[in-house]
């Protein structure tokens, strides 16, 4: 049994180094930050972006009634809250068309025998809903469900009598309207599709930040920063030499994604996979070039992961990589548009889930290519040759 002196001196010897440790980090300006910012940072992305009632939804109607029941049901679902204004659609193919452009994310189709139906006392309606997201996807089925269901078409005596319905006195209410829901893209609505489609995404993003962002830092603590901005090269041709076997690698580690989620899962893009790797470079450049003006900024290696770590938490959550962009408030999606992955996130799924074609990823691809270059300048000149 151990005398009451050696424990003392073990609890002592102890708070001692604990003590030291403390001292330590106390003094740490990386730890502190981490401490301190974390905790405010994750409570403003989760109390402020996190949400699951469908904000601004793009929607459409191809309305073949053309009656005051069928206005009157598209004005209920406008003044529901949810909704963006009314999109008039053409036909299906239209409609289908739209949804895959992810131009619309639901698409109310009244028959032209609405008002009859109503009058008979069974009257439907269909939606269409684009299943690459599939939580936004039912959170839309399920609001228009509900306004559907507490809709009722007012019915004239003399419509009822027409269609073999009893006549009444005044005027009558049709049963509550049945809507069929179709999901084009994923039928059957597996999540697992929804990060699957932005997998590629998750890999390049840690990939490409842990390797750019110690690039330059680690230059300067070896000393040899200096150095390296003397040799017979520009600085740009230096960034993207430093570039270049970093981008190999993320092709290797995407490739392995795509292949492994075939083999393991069964799921395999359905657009032209040339298409998909020639838009991934973009987002890979941009990314990088993330990276590399973390490493500029960072006077140490500690410092670089610590910024990388407060840019990729927010980037996964406010991209809609993770969280449906559909189900996030104004002012948080504006700040989710500064993050490459949000642009990626959106030409990676509609050729991996909907087959698009260059057409439909052009933006994206326009819009990354044009963040890569402003990072680019910022690079170029954080790197002017400095003294001290």
């Amino acid at each position: 049994m151990k005398s009451p002196g050696r424990v003392r001196r073990f609890v002592s010897n102890v708070l001692a180094i604990a003590y030291k440790e403390a001292s330590l980090l106390r003094h740490d300006s990386t730890v502190v930050q981490n401490v301190l910012i974390q905790p405010i940072m994750l409570l403003i992305v989760m109390g402020f972006a996190l949400r699951f009632t469908p904000q601004d939804v793009a929607w459409g109607v191809l309305d073949r009634s053309a009656t005051p029941a069928s206005r009157r049901l598209i004005t209920d679902v406008q003044t529901s809250g949810y909704f963006l204004p009314v999109r008039q659609v053409r036909s299906y193919d239209d409609a289908h068309d739209l949804l895959k452009r992810g131009k619309l994310v639901a698409v109310l189709v009244i028959p032209d025998d609405f008002r009859r139906e109503a009058a008979l006392g069974r009257p439907t309606v269909q939606l269409l809903l684009d299943g690459t997201d599939p939580l936004t996807a039912a959170r839309v089925g399920g609001y228009v469900t509900q306004i559907a269901s507490r809709f009722q078409a007012e019915v004239a005596p003399m419509d009822r009598s027409r269609e073999g319905a009893p006549a009444s006195s005044g005027p009558g209410r049709a049963p509550p309207i049945e809507l069929r829901e179709e999901f084009r893209f994923n039928a059957t609505l597996r999540d697992l599709n929804f990060y699957l489609s932005a997998l590629a995404g998750f890999l390049l993003t840690n990939i490409c930040l842990a390797q750019a962002s110690l690039g330059l830092v680690a230059e300067r603590e070896n000393g040899t920063y200096e150095q390296m901005l003397a040799q017979p090269a520009t600085p740009l041709q230096i960034i993207l030499g430093k570039l270049l076997p970093t981008v190999g690698a993320s092709y290797v580690a995407l490739t392995i994604g795509l292949v492994g989620a075939g083999l393991i899962y069964g799921y395999w893009p359905r657009g032209n996979v040339l298409l998909f790797y020639a838009a991934t470079l973009p987002f890979i450049l941009a990314t990088l070039g993330i990276g590399t003006f973390v490493s500029a900024l960072a006077r140490t290696s500690a410092q670089a992961v610590f910024i990388s770590v407060f840019f990729i938490m927010p980037s996964f959550v406010l991209s809609g990589s993770m969280l449906p962009y559909a189900l996030m408030p104004h002012g948080v999606r504006e700040v989710g548009g500064l993050f490459p992955l949000r642009w990626y996130q959106i030409l990676s799924r509609r050729i991996i889930e909907r087959g698009a074609g260059p057409a439909e990823v052009m933006i994206p691809t326009l819009v990354l290519l044009t963040l890569f270059l402003v990072v680019l300048m910022a690079i170029r000149w954080r790197m002017k040759p400095r003294l001290g």
